[in-house]
C-alpha cells in the first residue's frame, strides 16, 4: 500500500455504514471526509473540498448518487478527484450507467467487507493517478 496520505470524501444515507467505513479508512491513514447525504456533499465540495476520492451511494433520498455525479461533472467540482461508487446497485446496467456518468470504480457493499472496499478505493485512486 501506497504511503502517500489521501483525503476521501465519503457519502452515504446511512449513518452506520459512514461511521464503519470512516474508522477503517483513518486506521490505515487516510484523510476522511463524511457526507451525510448527496447534498452535504456537493455543499462541501462546492465550498471548495478537494478530495482525492469521493466515494458515493446510489441510492440516497434527496440528491442521489446519479444527480450527485452529473452535478460534479457539470460544476468541475473537486478538482481532478477519483469517483468511486460504493452501492448495493450491483447490476451491469448500474454499473454501465455510473461509468457513463464518470465513475471511476464501482463497488459493490454486500459483496465485499470494509477491509476489501479501503483496498479496493486504494488501488482505484493509486491507478487513476499513474495515468
Amino acid at each position: 500500500m501506497s504511503e502517500k496520505k489521501y483525503t476521501v470524501l465519503l457519502v452515504d444515507d446511512d449513518k452506520f455504514l459512514l461511521d464503519m467505513y470512516s474508522v477503517k479508512f483513518k486506521e490505515h491513514g487516510l484523510q476522511v471526509l463524511v457526507s451525510y447525504g448527496g447534498e452535504d456533499a456537493l455543499k462541501q465540495l462546492r465550498e471548495g473540498a478537494k478530495p482525492d476520492a469521493i466515494v458515493l451511494d446510489m441510492v440516497m433520498p434527496g440528491i442521489t448518487g446519479t444527480e450527485l455525479l452529473e452535478t460534479v461533472e457539470k460544476e468541475k467540482l473537486g478538482g481532478g478527484m477519483v469517483r468511486i461508487v460504493l452501492s448495493n446497485q450491483g447490476q451491469e446496467s448500474d454499473i454501465e450507467a455510473a461509468k457513463k456518468l464518470g465513475a471511476d470504480g464501482y463497488i459493490v457493499k454486500a459483496n465485499s467487507v470494509p477491509s476489501e472496499v479501503l483496498d479496493k478505493v486504494i488501488n482505484i485512486i493509486e491507478n487513476k493517478s499513474e495515468k
